[in-house]
């Protein structure tokens, strides 16, 4: 926690995964029904063949995304799976939980001074949505960094960490980033940043030290404890 601390005090930057750390987007396996929506779209647009046993049991919905732009790269197809994908998010965001202790730490952070941006695979819509809804959009000041046109730079890939870094013109060197699945952590490694790993229990945590995280926390009021009043 003294390193997070020293992080936070010395880059003032500081990057968020979007589900998970700030709201639950689709608590208790509520992602399904968009899951199915997508692959129905699949479907009926005669490509059902793209989709394998995995896919067609998972519950993700970017999982039929990722499958059908691996096959299709640039297509209608996709584009429309897109389309579906963000409104099924936004509409998610309307009701999303809040993570307990995300508004706190949010505001201690920006009253301390410290720079933070979302970057998420989530699509920026969706996250505006939520933001907007909790009374945080201002604290994040546009920097939302959430999927494109493009699946095949969804994290691991550390296209979004990018992003966030160059809109607060930041170094990674510099950064902290906190998410809940190994993929941000592996985005993070490639990007340089520093990563906390957040967990509701240990089942949740059990992949991030797997995966080799060196810090998981279960309640981030442990993070704003550690972040000073002020950094000026």
């Amino acid at each position: 926690m003294r390193e997070v601390a020293r992080f936070v005090t010395s880059g003032r930057c500081v990057l968020f995964d979007f589900d998970g750390p700030l709201c639950r987007l689709f608590p208790d396996q509520s992602s399904a029904p968009l899951a199915k929506e997508l692959r129905g779209v699949v479907a009926l647009r005669g490509a059902g063949e793209l989709l394998t046993p995995e896919v067609r049991a998972s519950i993700d919905p970017q999982v039929v995304l990722r499958a059908v732009d691996r096959a299709r790269p640039g297509s209608d197809l996709v584009a429309e799976l897109e389309d579906r994908l963000a409104e099924g998010e936004a509409a998610a965001a309307a009701i999303a939980p809040p993570t307990p202790g995300a508004d706190l730490l949010v505001r201690r952070l920006v009253d301390a001074g410290v720079r933070v941006a979302v970057a998420t695979n989530n699509s920026p819509e969706a996250v505006a949505t939520y933001l907007r809804r909790v009374n945080l959009h201002e604290c994040f000041a546009g920097h939302i960094h959430g999927r494109t046109d493009d699946p095949k730079r969804l994290k691991p890939d550390p296209d979004s960490l990018h992003r966030a870094l160059q809109g607060l013109e930041a170094e990674a060197y510099n950064a902290l980033m906190i998410g809940d699945m190994p993929t941000d952590l592996d985005a993070a490694r490639e990007a340089k940043v520093a990563f906390v790993g957040y967990a509701r229990d240990d089942t949740e945590a059990g992949p991030l030290w797997d995966a080799g995280a060196q810090l998981v926390v279960s309640r981030l009021v442990l993070l704003s404890a550690v972040i000073p009043l002020s950094l000026s």
